[in-house]
């Protein structure tokens, strides 16, 4: 699953590498959260969790003065982590579903239809996974988990093949601010050579060549979609363990992103080696 990753590129980024055409990150969307969102919605996220509004991509008709639609444009936006299906009663059915499995993405009644017609890039400066140790135990006597932090090697944002949908809160009336939320889910994999050594899933990560087709929402053909649905491929990135820090949502910055030294490492199985250090 990825249920953690770090967002920390600027709108201003974003709006340049994935070419968008409309930046609407300004824009104010509905929260389910009970507090403040913390760090703010647009700051960089060292921690982003799920239920927080973080940076999308999406390709979408953009509804014009007189109501009717215009274009298609590439759109940055801020949509609300965990997916909310239209015909959910309520919106706690988002912390449920975060993740959606490529391997039945187009077969689940909550995620069909989004991913033929609302798919969406979610842009991660990398993720984090804990790896369950196979030798260590901690005082309770369970396994030792590691957090490790995945990055592309190239410098470069990964981007997360995503799907989003709309939720209407029939208590609100029309024309109410707060009757909409919009909400994607992390398309997620079988995690690639290596990878797997740490949690045997990785978000589905896609290449500049294939996000024009993926966000084309006049690409609706079932066997269109699945030709994305592949396993998980580790070749672009690299991962090291980090500190447990980053298990504390509270906790945040780049100093989540430093490298755990060797000799701090307890029983961790080593992604490349696949050797036991601190053993």
């Amino acid at each position: 699953m990825c249920g953690r990753y770090a967002a920390s590129a600027g709108a201003g980024e974003l709006v340049e590498e994935f070419e968008v055409d409309v930046d609407a990150s300004g824009e104010a969307t509905r929260s389910l959260l009970v507090s403040a969102q913390e760090p703010p919605v647009g700051a960089p996220d060292y921690n982003m969790a799920p239920t927080k509004q973080a940076p999308v991509v999406l390709t979408r008709a953009s509804k014009l003065d007189d109501g009717s639609r215009g274009e298609p444009t590439r759109q940055l936006r801020h949509l609300t982590w965990g997916l909310v299906p239209s015909w959910s009663k309520d919106t706690k059915v988002g912390m449920r579903m975060i993740n959606a499995r490529a391997e039945t993405l187009l077969e689940k009644a909550s995620f069909a239809k989004a991913a033929k017609a609302r798919r969406c890039l979610v842009p991660a400066a990398g993720w984090y996974e804990w790896q369950v140790s196979p030798v260590a135990h901690d005082a309770k006597g369970k396994p030792r988990r590691q957090p490790f932090y995945m990055h592309r090697t190239d410098g470069h944002d990964t981007a997360f093949a995503g799907i989003y949908e709309f939720w209407r809160d029939r208590t609100l009336p029309e024309g109410d601010p707060d009757a909409w939320v919009v909400s994607f889910s992390i398309i997620t994999t079988s995690a690639g050579e290596g990878l797997d050594r740490i949690h045997d899933r990785q978000p589905l990560s896609l290449e500049r060549e294939q996000w024009d087709d993926w966000l084309d929402p006049s690409l609706t053909d079932e066997a269109d979609v699945a030709a994305f649905l592949r396993p998980g491929d580790s070749s672009p990135f690299e991962a090291y363990p980090i500190s447990s820090a980053v298990s504390a949502t509270r906790n945040n910055g780049p100093g989540l992103l430093t490298p755990l030294p060797s000799d701090q490492l307890v029983g961790v199985l080593d992604p490349v080696t696949g050797e036991i250090i601190g053993g």
